[in-house]
C-alpha cells in the first residue's frame, strides 16, 4: 500500500511521492499497451475513493482527513497496473471492494492491515475471472497499433471487445506465458527469440515498462522514501535463483535478465513489497522478507500454476512477516524476547 517512510514525513506527502515515481512506468505502459491503462487507473481510483469514504463514514472517522492521505489512490493505481488494459469495469470494482473494504478496513484501516490491499484485490479477481485477467494486449507494433481511446473505453464499459469478437481475437501471450507454454511442450526458449513476443532483452514492450518502474524506484531510494533492503533482496534473490535454474538448464529456463525485466518483478520490488504495514520492520527482517518474495516469485514462475508470481509471493510473505519480525527485531536492553 505504501513504501517505508520516515515518521517525520506525512503519509499524504509520501503517497504523493510514490505516485510521482510511478509516472515513468505508467507512461511506458500506456505507450506500448494503449490508453486502457489510464482508464483502469481512473476506474480503480474512483471506486477506491468512493469505497474508502463509505467505510470511513460507517466507522465514524473523519472522511476528508483520511482521504487526504492518498493511500486509497496508491492502492488503486498499483492494482490497476496489474490488470489487463481492457479488463471490464467490474474487475476494478470487485478488486477495490476486496482491497479497500476487506483487506484494509476489515482489519482496522490504514496501519493495521495484515496483507497488502492491492495484491489482495488483484489475486481475488485473478482467481475468480481467469479468462478476462489473462487477456493481455500485445505490445503496439506486434499486431498493429494498440486500441485507441474510444475503442478502449467502449470495451471496458461493455465488458467485451467491440464487434462481438472474443477476447482471444484481441489478446496475445506475454513472454512469461510463451516461456511457460514452450516448457510444457518441450520447446527451447531460444526459439522464442525470433517471435514477435520477444523484444531486445525480454518481452516486447514489457522490458521498457519494467525499466520505467526501476527508474521510479531509484527516485524513491534517492528521496529516502523507501530503504534499499527490500528491493535489493527481492532483485538479488530472484536473480540468484533464476541464474541457478538457467545454468542448470538454459534451454528451458529463461536468463536472469528475462526474469528481471518480465512481469511485475521490478514493480513489486520497489512499490509493492516495500509496504511498511504488511512487511517487516527491522533492516534484517526486510532482507529476509524481500528474499522470500524474490525466491517465491521465481518458484511460482517455474513450477507454479501462474506465469508470474509476484502477487502470491508478496501475500505469502505478508503472512510470514510477524514471525520474521519475532526473530529479527533488535532486543531492547533489559527485556527478554518472548
Amino acid at each position: 500500500m505504501a513504501p517505508h517512510y520516515s515518521p517525520s514525513r506525512t503519509v499524504g506527502g509520501v503517497m504523493r511521492q510514490v505516485l510521482y515515481a510511478l509516472v515513468p512506468g505508467i507512461a511506458a505502459h500506456t505507450w506500448f499497451f494503449g490508453p486502457g491503462v489510464l482508464f483502469q487507473i481512473l476506474l480503480a481510483a474512483a471506486f477506491a475513493i468512493s469505497l474508502e469514504a463509505l467505510a470511513l463514514m460507517v466507522r465514524r472517522k473523519p472522511v476528508r482527513l483520511f482521504l487526504g492521505d492518498y493511500s486509497a489512490v496508491v492502492t488503486a493505481v498499483l492494482f490497476a497496473l496489474c490488470v489487463p488494459p481492457l479488463a471490464p469495469w467490474w474487475i476494478a470494482f470487485v478488486g477495490m471492494v476486496f482491497a479497500i473494504l476487506i483487506a484494509k478496513h476489515l482489519y482496522g484501516g490504514l496501519g493495521d492491515n495484515l496483507f497488502n490491499p492491492a495484491m489482495v484485490g488483484y489475486v481475488v479477481v485473478l482467481v475468480s475471472f481467469p479468462q478476462v485477467m489473462t487477456a493481455w494486449l500485445p505490445a503496439s507494433g506486434m499486431t498493429g497499433q494498440a486500441p485507441g481511446w474510444i475503442d478502449s473505453a467502449l470495451t471496458i464499459i461493455a465488458g467485451q471487445p467491440p464487434g462481438g469478437v472474443g477476447w482471444d481475437a484481441i489478446s496475445g501471450a506475454t513472454l512469461l506465458d510463451a516461456i511457460r507454454n514452450s516448457a510444457s511442450t518441450g520447446q527451447s526458449i531460444e526459439s522464442l527469440r525470433g517471435t514477435a513476443v520477444f523484444g531486445t532483452l525480454a518481452g516486447r514492450g514489457w522490458e521498457w515498462v519494467a525499466l520505467g518502474y526501476a527508474l521510479g524506484g531509484a527516485w524513491l531510494l534517492v528521496r529516502r522514501i523507501i530503504s534499499w533492503h527490500v528491493p535489493a533482496a527481492v532483485i538479488g534473490s530472484a536473480l540468484a535463483l533464476g541464474a541457478l535454474a538457467w545454468l542448470a538448464d538454459p534451454g528451458h529456463n529463461p536468463s536472469p535478465i528475462i526474469d528481471l525485466l518480465s512481469g511485475a518483478l521490478l514493480l513489486g520490488a520497489f512499490f509493492i513489497a516495500t509496504d511498511p504495514v504488511s512487511g517487516c520492520t527491522s533492516p534484517r527482517g526486510r532482507l529476509f522478507f524481500g528474499a522470500g518474495v524474490g525466491i517465491l516469485t521465481i518458484v511460482i514462475r517455474r513450477w507454479g500454476g501462474y506465469p508470474d508470481g509476484v502477487a502470491f509471493a508478496v501475500l505469502l510473505m505478508n503472512m510470514a512477516a510477524p514471525l520474521i519480525d519475532r526473530f529479527t527485531r533488535p532486543r531492547i536492553f533489559g527485556h527478554e524476547r518472548r
